[in-house]
């Protein structure tokens, strides 16, 4: 095999909750212009914007923003943001655009989860203006740094999640797709918030983004991964894993707490058996605070109900 060219992107820590390794974004420059990949929370607004200035990039130059689905970790920010870039446009699945131009059943659904930590977890979700917002089409090809990305549909997480793929380097951006992983450690956590898991639609994506066969993902929880294969049959095995749970739970009767410490009690067993994990306690924080326990146990009772008919 040929020597793999890449178009290496600026990684962005945003700094969520104050605690790194939790969200990324991902620039890259080229001769048209800079391409955002994620913009993170509102809340890590201040962070995004100086990562771009530490990498030196202008943001004036910033043409393209992309996100992977539009949870508010992952495009919170969005709208603040257009403020900052007056050039660019934002990409996304075409399920996912109107919810970026009126936000509001978006802020309204996340308001009953949070309640009055909307603010500190999000910061402010403000509309974005319709002529800067363009659906994207499965397949579509995007400039991309030196070259293109391919935008994928791969639902399963959520049915308005698209991974991007840099075919030249053989690289991914798995969005939540690919799950979450703290660095160095190899547990990957498939996290399952509400409202609309679809686990078998979740296995198709992971076998398309297997058959496209990377040599490296980046995961916007968090950062490069190198081991491919394995992380994704890890990924396939805690997502069959944590379906037993929801299916167990929602078998023995409506008990959300027994399931939020089952599903601790797997990630924390996961990362003490992976053979990698220095420190369990941190990096279970790491988890907990990318892929909460209590939202994953909502989305796999709604998924439970759903699948029996309720």
């Amino acid at each position: 095999m040929g020597k793999v060219e890449m178009t290496a992107p600026l990684v962005i820590d945003l700094l969520f909750g104050d605690r790194p390794r939790v969200i990324a974004a991902f620039a890259v420059d080229g001769p048209g212009g800079v391409t955002l990949l994620e913009t993170g929370p509102s809340s890590t607004l201040p962070a995004l914007l100086d990562g771009l200035r530490t990498g030196g990039i202008d943001l004036e130059r910033v043409t393209t923003i992309l996100v992977t689905h539009i949870h508010l970790d992952h495009s919170g920010a969005a709208g603040r943001l257009l403020r900052h870039v007056p050039n660019a446009t934002v990409r996304v699945h075409p399920i996912g655009a109107p919810h970026l131009v009126d936000p509001a059943r978006l802020l309204a659904s996340a308001t009953r989860i949070y309640g009055d930590r909307m603010d500190a977890l999000w910061g402010e979700v403000v509309p974005i203006p319709a002529e800067r917002v363009v659906p994207l089409v499965d397949g579509e090809r995007l400039r991309f740094g030196e070259g293109e990305v391919t935008a994928i549909f791969t639902p399963g997480h959520a049915s308005h999640h698209v991974a991007y793929w840099d075919e030249s380097g053989r690289t991914l951006y798995t969005g939540d797709a690919g799950g979450v992983r703290v660095p160095g450690t190899g547990y990957v956590c498939p996290p399952t918030p509400p409202p609309d898991l679809d686990p078998a639609a979740w296995a198709s994506s992971i076998g398309r983004m297997r058959g496209l066969d990377p040599a490296r993902l980046y995961l916007t929880h968090f950062g490069e991964v190198t081991d491919v294969e394995g992380h994704f049959d890890r990924l396939a095995t805690g997502l069959d894993e944590i379906l037993d749970l929801g299916s167990a739970a929602f078998e023995a009767g409506p008990d959300g707490g027994e399931l939020v410490t089952a599903i601790r009690a797997m990630v924390r067993a996961g990362l003490a058996n992976d053979g990698q994990t220095a420190d369990v306690g941190d990096a279970l924080a790491t988890l907990e605070a990318a892929s909460p326990s209590g939202m994953a146990a909502m989305g796999l009772e709604r998924w439970a109900r759903k699948r029996a008919g309720g």
